[in-house]
């Protein structure tokens, strides 16, 4: 009998208020029935629950992992520090600047621990979704199928002319 790997997406935020941002990420991962949970797991205040989450992704069947972070924004790399798993971070807008900060401390991580950055805020989650379900449609054919039917809706949706 072939046991056939189901791949799953953890959507992770550093507080509460991130969801308003990260909810788009699994409206995209149900849109595309890519399994997919959520959980806040802040680097600065929940460090050990951090860890935990990290260390233990891969065994829990996570393929690629979403993280979302404002501020200095330092949950996607203190993840990508502690698993082989690919991570996406998605920088949170902020009243201060924007989320130019969160961008920028996502986007220069040192070299040995890569986190893919996405754009700042509601597209950057919508980015984050689409891009772990490339990642995934690599092995897996619904997926790319998924994937595939999502692109060809979007090219469709654009006028030919300008009403």
């Amino acid at each position: 009998m072939s046991h056939k790997k189901t791949y799953k997406v953890a959507i992770v935020m550093g507080s509460q208020s991130d969801y308003s941002t990260m909810k788009y990420c699994k409206k995209v991962l149900k849109i595309l029935k890519i399994k997919h949970e959520t959980k806040i797991v802040s680097a600065h205040r929940t460090p050990d629950r951090m860890y935990k989450f990290a260390k233990n992704s891969e065994k829990n069947n996570i393929s690629v992992i979403i993280a979302g972070a404002g501020g200095s924004a330092h949950l996607p790399g203190m993840i990508a520090a502690l698993t082989h798993i690919p991570v996406i971070g998605v920088p949170i807008e902020g009243k201060k600047l924007k989320g130019l900060d969160s961008l920028l401390s996502i986007a220069q991580m040192p070299k040995g621990v890569p986190v893919g950055t996405v754009a700042i805020g509601i597209d950057g989650a919508i980015n984050a979704a689409l891009l772990s379900a490339s990642i995934i449609s690599i092995s897996d054919k619904t997926v790319r199928k998924n994937l595939n039917l999502w692109r060809n809706k979007q090219t469709r949706s654009v006028k030919k002319k300008p009403s």
